[in-house]
């Protein structure tokens, strides 16, 4: 069997490119969403992010997960993981991440629909303690 005489961190660099890039596509994408909501708050599609409604939303938002399980997967390999182990572990802990911040993103975004801005407000948080 070949060993790599390294450890592989140009995937793991990779892997962080693609999530950065796909990160930045869907920033923009979710600004525009929501300057869109904002305009006309009565649209039934305002203020959701549906995989139907906006695939391209969707698939920048797939391209970051691709790029953390990269990265992840370069990163256990760094440590001397074999690939199988590495690969799978990354992408157990990035699909389950990836579930959690989707449907938390949806959350502010329907906090943000019956409330505004100041639903999201952190000063409220302070009066709970």
């Amino acid at each position: 069997m070949y060993y790599l005489p390294q450890p592989p961190f140009l995937i793991a660099l990779a892997g962080l490119f693609i999530a950065v890039t796909c990160g930045a596509a869907f920033w923009n994408m979710v600004e525009q969403k929501l300057r869109e909501s904002y305009q006309n708050p009565q649209q039934e599609t305002s203020f959701k992010i549906d995989r139907f409604i906006n695939p391209a939303l969707t698939i920048a938002y797939w391209g970051i997960c691709l790029g953390v399980w990269v990265f992840l997967g370069g990163g256990l390999l760094i440590f001397g993981f074999g690939v199988i182990p590495s690969y799978g572990v990354a992408l157990l802990i990035t699909l389950f991440t990836a579930g959690l911040v989707w449907d938390q993103i949806n959350d502010v975004l329907m906090q943000l629909k019956k409330g505004g801005s100041e639903a999201l407000s952190l000063e409220d948080l302070e009066d709970l303690t």
